[in-house]
């Protein structure tokens, strides 16, 4: 008999090498296109919006294929996929050649990133809170090394870049082959559903239209993180801060959270997750209005920390909600839609971003994603308490 579970660390360590081999493309992209391949920052920014748009339709064909076909299988493609493409990119990375190779690499990417959450969703001896933290912080680790080593290695050649990916990805490629191999039985999911979802099953739907509110708030949420990794490049240096200091935020950023995510665990004794989230949101909001009054350098470093502990504290439980909100039968497809929603907000918030300074300022860009976040958040909060008070109600009736 196959086993009917899935070791979290197996799941975790997945997650670190994915994201390792992808942090080594992300930031290399626009500048590959334009310093080492002559195309214009236009035809970057539509290989990168093709990118985008690659992952989220790997985000939902893995998600489909996971809940309707078969799992083991699903992850198998998505890591073929991946590796195949950067292994070519060694020998053939001119242009067109490298537009195509980068989306298909995407596109493996976004079936990966949704086999690891819906696996973690099945991991069954850890609560879904703790699982989720732990394979964020895996995350994290593995951007951290990704984007540390391609400074590296780029001076050298692209060449070694190409080639330290591809390991990278050979080595998920392996752990996939040896340890998702994982079939989740009927009994196993009745159990998810006994475990997971107390709610009464009239309120099912209610639950789910929670889950797009949330699902909506991600969109604004990662559109306004990615004006941090877009245009404020832009504005601190306008102010005489040099680059390499804003470069050095994300590294300080990756440190916070591999320290400071341990300690997140933590809180699950003592805090409901839907309130650790909404407090997460609500600080990471708050960031960006600070935003407005920052000139300094050290201005800038004390909002990207309160900015880091507003995201270590929600991001990470994200994942956990909705599994707690749906049933385990449906965990690939709003896994997915999870990640669909990263990846929309990710190529709004630049085109966003942009417009707005051109017609306005960097003052009305950071007070209007401010006022989207606190929005949405307002309306999960409402809509939550609302579901409280009809649960409460169902309660006293039996």
């Amino acid at each position: 008999m196959k086993q009917q579970t899935v070791k979290l660390k197996w799941v975790a360590f997945a997650s670190l090498l994915n994201n390792t081999g992808a942090a080594f493309l992300w930031p290399l992209t626009t500048m590959y296109l334009h310093n080492y391949l002559g195309q214009s920052l236009t035809t970057a920014g539509f290989v990168m919006l093709v990118m985008s748009i690659a992952m989220m339709s790997g985000n939902y064909l893995g998600g489909w294929l996971f809940d309707h076909w078969r799992q083991y299988q699903t992850a198998l493609i998505g890591v073929s996929l991946s590796t195949l493409a950067i292994f070519l990119l060694i020998f053939i990375h001119d242009w067109p050649w490298y537009a195509v190779l980068i989306a298909i690499n995407s596109f493996g990417d976004g079936i990966n990133a949704t086999i690891v959450n819906s696996y973690g969703a099945m991991v069954s001896d850890h609560p879904a809170r703790y699982v989720f933290n732990y394979i964020y912080m895996a995350f994290n680790i593995g951007v951290v090394i990704g984007t540390l080593l391609v400074g590296v290695l780029l001076p050298i050649s692209v060449v070694v870049v190409f080639v330290a990916a591809s390991v990278f990805y050979a080595f998920l490629t392996i752990l996939v082959i040896l340890t998702f191999n994982v079939e989740v039985g009927v009994a196993k999911k009745a159990q998810g559903i006994k475990e997971r979802h107390k709610v009464p099953r009239q309120l099912h739907h209610r639950w789910i239209i929670l889950v797009w509110f949330i699902l909506i708030n991600y969109i604004t949420v990662h559109l306004s993180y990615s004006l941090w990794e877009s245009v404020m490049a832009v504005h601190m240096t306008n102010m005489g801060i040099p680059f390499y200091a804003y470069s050095m935020l994300w590294t300080l950023n990756g440190v916070l959270i591999i320290v400071g995510q341990p300690l997140v665990n933590k809180l699950s004794p003592y805090m409901r997750l839907s309130t650790q989230i909404i407090i997460g949101l609500f600080i990471f909001a708050v960031s960006f209005f600070l935003l407005i009054f920052a000139r300094t350098l050290f201005a800038f470093v004390l909002d990207f920390v309160i900015l880091t502990i507003g995201e270590m504290t929600s991001f990470a439980g994200l994942p956990a909600w909705i599994t707690q909100l749906t049933n385990v039968n449906e965990a690939g497809h709003y896994q997915g839609l999870l990640n669909i929603m990263m990846s929309i907000g990710r190529a709004l918030g630049p085109l966003y971003g942009g417009y707005i300074i051109e017609k306005g300022n960097y003052q009305i860009l950071f007070l209007s994603v401010f006022g989207m976040m606190i929005i949405t958040l307002g309306i999960i909060c409402i809509y939550l308490y609302y579901l409280h008070r009809i649960q409460h109600q169902l309660n006293l009736e039996k």
